[in-house]
């Protein structure tokens, strides 16, 4: 599974770290940044629901 963060959209909310923080960082500027190219094995629900719940829609699943 893959997510993409759209760092123009992005708000610096940091809801994407607090809940998928093994998938979404943050820069220095609080911008958000994805952690690697594939959604860590067991952390699918966690990008899953950081995906819904982020405040300004910078991130989506991945079309494959």
């Amino acid at each position: 599974m893959k997510v993409e963060a759209d760092r123009e959209v992005c708000i610096s909310a940091g809801t994407c770290v607090m809940t998928a923080g093994a998938v979404f960082d943050q820069d220095t500027d609080g911008i958000v940044r994805l952690v690697g190219a594939e959604v860590p094995v067991g952390e699918e629900l966690r990008a899953h629901n950081a995906v819904k719940l982020c405040p300004s829609g910078a991130l989506q699943v991945a079309r494959e």
